[in-house]
């Protein structure tokens, strides 16, 4: 038996061992050194990144938000890998889920570090309340903004509401109850009629059930779409078939397979041979073959499997051209309109750069006559956007609270299916930073909303949206049971990852004994 003073004795000396071989490692002095220096020039370069925004930040709500953006663009600029693998061995490897407290991690580690070290602490250990403060901003905007769902996942479902459900309160409520928590209203379809009988259902069933369930209205802005379509019957174009692109509103297919004018007839004139173009959200793709300013030929490239039908009101796509367009047009009007009367949150349709937030501000303050700007979610579509992303949050945030929409369909399109997945990552991480929500979009759980089954890739993507603070569905005669499969999707994933990573709750698939055959 071992008496207790003894025993103290025994670990101040075991510990006094193992620190005397920690602090005499020069690996762990030169990690520690390299860390310091880290830590300085990210605060440092971060003031001259905030003090460009910091003037014009009226919602004090952001500042904070601003200023962890700009720590973590100035230490994600550096590359961490080996920095990362040398802090593992001493379980100290915390830089990959800094996103959204990148000073507060950066002070924990320099002083895990000084005393690993046995040197004289010079910077604070963060308090629970300053390690967590980035989380709790996040959980606000997500509830100002889409709601608070106490019982549901963490995860808020999105459902975009089809032209059918005006005034039907019924499938609205059935969607509520299936776990639904924002109804999208698409700008670039119906009409104010319809979108007010849209909103006054979905917000009829929301009261029914006692629940606050917001509505969205998606601005159109300058999409490139199909208008007058020349089409042989049912033809469904295929590889090697030919689509003239025309400026002229007289449509005649002449010597190709189908023809259609788009609504932005001047772009014609600015491709040139080679050019991709993109119909449909990439259903089909081609390359141009001829072209004048008033025509342009399009020879198919790839296509579905059972080939694509030329319609009115589909989305074309110049991924090479940087469109020059005004994000607010003529048409837009009654979308805004709506949206100061109706809509609890606004989103603004390929916003490239911060003066189209601005403009959009300016429209909506117009409208609104006094009364505050609504949320605001950045529909992220092209290369361009994805470029000026910080600036984009930091100009609506600086303002009004803001989300982040990852329109996957344009955006595939314009960054190219191979870099897809990495872009969407590093939007999803930069909109931690920003402390800002997410919302994942474009055809999850497409199959089983258009078809009634899913896919096993799709199920995986529904499990992965899960990193997002919102998802979205598209409209389809299958949207309530996507709905209930996406909950329970949600609900499942809840277990095990959390928003800054993994939350290591125990695995159930390999209960009880694994006896070898």
């Amino acid at each position: 038996m071992q008496f207790p003073d003894a025993a103290r004795s025994s670990a101040r000396l075991r510990h006094a061992l193992v620190s005397r071989s920690v602090n005499h490692d020069p690996r762990l002095q030169r990690i520690l050194d390299e860390v310091v220096a880290l830590r300085a020039a990210v605060l440092s370069e971060a003031e001259v990144f905030f003090a460009a925004w910091s003037e014009a930040i009226t919602n004090e709500r952001f500042r904070p938000s601003a200023e962890n953006l700009a720590h973590y663009l100035c230490l994600r600029r550096r590359d961490l890998t080996t920095l990362q693998r040398e802090l593992s061995p001493y379980g100290l490897s915390s830089l990959g889920r800094s996103a959204r407290r990148v000073r507060a991690n950066l002070d924990a580690l320099v002083a895990s570090l000084e005393q690993l070290a046995g040197r004289r602490p010079t910077v604070a250990r963060p308090t629970p309340e300053a390690h967590s403060a980035g989380d709790e901003r996040a959980r606000w905007r997500t509830e100002r903004i889409f709601g608070a769902d106490p019982t549901g996942p963490s995860t808020r479902i999105m459902v975009t509401l089809g032209e059918e459900l005006a005034g039907d309160v019924a499938s609205c409520s059935a969607l509520i109850e299936a776990g639904a928590d924002v109804a999208r209203i698409n700008g670039a379809r119906g009409g104010p009629d319809v979108w007010r009988a849209q909103a006054q259902a979905w917000r009829a069933a929301a009261e029914r059930l006692g629940l606050r369930a917001p509505v969205q209205i998606d601005i159109a802005g300058p999409k490139c779409r199909t208008e007058t379509v020349v089409c042989g019957g049912e033809l469904r174009l295929e590889r090697g078939m030919r689509i003239a692109l025309l400026a002229a509103s007289a449509v005649e297919a002449g010597d190709v397979h189908a023809a259609a004018t788009i609504n932005f007839p001047r772009l014609l004139a600015r491709l040139t041979i080679g050019n991709e173009v993109f119909y449909d959200d990439g259903r089909l793709g081609g390359a141009v073959v001829e072209c004048s300013p008033e025509r342009v030929v399009i020879e198919v490239r790839g296509a579905r499997k059972k080939g694509v039908r030329l319609r009115p009101t589909k989305g074309v796509a110049f991924p090479e051209l940087e469109l020059d367009l005004p994000v607010l047009g003529d048409a837009d009007a009654p979308a805004l309109d709506f949206a100061a009367e109706h809509a609890d949150i606004v989103a603004l349709s390929f916003v490239q750069r911060p003066q189209d937030v601005v403009l959009l501000q300016a429209e909506l303050e117009r409208r609104l006559a006094g009364r505050p700007l609504p949320p605001l979610v950045l529909k992220i579509e092209t290369r361009l956007a994805v470029h000026n992303l910080p600036r984009l949050v930091v100009q609506a945030g600086a303002r009004q609270p803001v989300a982040v929409m990852i329109a996957r369909g344009d955006l595939a399109i314009e960054v190219g299916f191979e870099r897809l997945a990495e872009v969407q990552g590093e939007i999803l991480e930069l909109c931690r930073a920003a402390q800002v929500p997410v919302v994942w979009a474009t055809q999850v759980l497409e199959s089983l909303v258009k078809e009634g089954w899913p896919s096993r890739a799709e199920a995986t993507d529904a499990s992965a949206s899960q990193g997002a603070e919102c998802v979205m569905l598209n409209r389809g005669p299958h949207q309530l049971a996507a709905v209930r499969l996406l909950d329970g999707v949600l609900r499942r994933m809840d277990r095990h990852r959390g928003a800054s990573g993994p939350r290591l709750a125990a695995l159930r698939a390999w209960d009880g004994p694994q006896d070898l055959a």
